[in-house]
């Protein structure tokens, strides 16, 4: 019988101009039993986000407010607070189901994995604009080439990672390119990255979405610079 690790992670949510979600995210995130700290990241919003957040009632929400520097200054900060072994991040919008929290952490609650991601291409999803699944795809094809694995999603947000090695990470990515940096340095550092299927529904840009082209050339160059630096 395999025995099991209780994990109970720190939640980091970073959080920009997301007032029409951010509350029902919170809500659903104090929900889940195993969740038992969400830090949550005001970076420099400028929309009602800040009364939104304080309107969801929990002893599990820890909230911070910085200047704004982005989802990947977001993260660090975040990181800096946590006090609990492993880390998730979640984000403000409704893309990702904090209901998939437990399907996260059961690979490491048996012992089968140090490191989840929760891919969007392996589990039920609302179709993705194409441009932005074809550059997931390229981005997908050029990380699993050169570090030689077969991730489905570098890109995910839903990652779960031992707090002692992702503070080991050093990140210094500011925006969204911490994705990319935290999944290189990982696997530089030979880690075993295990996928588990969640739901997705992805927003347009008109909805909210704030990622663009541009963050996809970012990703690139990240992706060259940790495996050749």
């Amino acid at each position: 019988m395999t025995k099991m690790h209780k994990t109970t992670p720190s939640v980091i949510m970073p959080v920009f101009n997301e007032e029409d979600t951010v509350g029902d995210v919170l809500q659903r995130l104090v929900k889940q039993p195993l969740v038992k700290e969400v830090i949550v990241v005001n970076d420099g919003s400028t929309d009602k986000s800040a009364q939104r957040i304080k309107k969801v009632k929990s002893k599990k929400i820890r909230y911070f407010k910085k200047e704004n520097g982005g989802k990947g200054s977001a993260i660090r900060f975040g990181l800096e607070k946590a006090t609990k072994d492993y880390v998730l991040i979640q984000d403000a919008d409704l893309e990702y189901d904090p209901e998939d929290i437990p399907a996260l952490l059961d690979p490491i609650q048996k012992r089968k994995a140090v490191v989840v991601y929760g891919s969007r291409f392996l589990g039920p999803h609302l179709n993705l604009l194409f441009w932005h699944r074809l550059g997931n795809s390229m981005l997908n094809f050029v990380v699993n080439i050169l570090y030689n694995t077969t991730l489905s999603d570098m890109e995910t947000c839903y990652k779960v990672i031992p707090t002692k090695v992702f503070r080991e990470l050093d990140l210094k990515a500011n925006a969204f390119d911490i994705e990319p940096e935290i999944t290189c340095k990982l696997l530089r550092r030979g880690v075993r990255i295990y996928e588990v299927p969640i739901s997705y529904v992805g927003r347009t840009h008109a909805e909210g979405k704030k990622i663009t082209w541009m963050d996809g050339f970012e990703a690139l160059g990240v992706i060259f610079k940790h495996r050749f630096q």
